[in-house]
């Protein structure tokens, strides 16, 4: 599975780069998520609850960045076990660049899903993946956003209907976010 996406995030790159690299941020922003911690200078373990379709499980994860370049890009590799649920693992390149005041954050994925995950049916995957990377989002921007800014009415949407996969299968490995996914 390959996906490709972009966020327009409501905060600089320095700001946004700390934030994806912050344990507390990320768990704060992950739906389920009992815990991140850092395990190296690059690394993470995490472990999320998550509920797709009739699925439910404790994934424990996996992330390690490799090709970092700060406060710029690196390439996020995840492995997350979720018992008798199954398990993701895949890589994610990721970029951030500066738009005005706020940062346009890129992704490209790919990622392999297998157990009763990867048997519930792609729609339903999909649709849970969509969730909750908007709920990432939607919790990741309203924590950069300056006090007293409104969210604007129509907020940037992943592109693809699938593009919301990779962060589950990173959020179960370990995450964002992300950085989720760092989507």
């Amino acid at each position: 599975m390959e996906l490709q996406g972009e966020r327009l995030i409501p905060a600089d790159v320095d700001r946004t780069w700390h934030a994806l690299n912050d344990p507390d941020t990320l768990k704060a922003c992950i739906a389920g998520c009992e815990s991140v911690t850092r395990t190296g200078d690059n690394s993470f373990e995490a472990v999320v609850a998550v509920k797709v379709g009739p699925v439910s499980a404790r994934f424990k994860g996996k992330l390690q960045m490799t090709n970092v370049n700060p406060p710029h890009a690196y390439t996020i590799n995840f492995d997350g076990q979720g018992g008798a649920a199954g398990f993701g693992k895949g890589s994610a390149d990721v970029s951030l660049s500066p738009e005005g005041a706020d940062t346009r954050l890129r992704y490209s994925a790919k990622a392999q899903v297998g157990g009763k995950m990867a048997q519930i049916g792609s729609r339903l995957v999909d649709a849970a993946a969509a969730k909750i990377t908007d709920d990432f989002f939607s919790a990741f921007e309203q924590r950069l956003r300056p006090p007293g800014e409104a969210a604007p009415a129509e907020a940037a949407k992943p592109a693809g209907s699938k593009a919301g996969w990779w962060l589950v299968v990173a959020i179960i490995a370990a995450a964002l976010v992300y950085y989720l996914l760092r989507r």
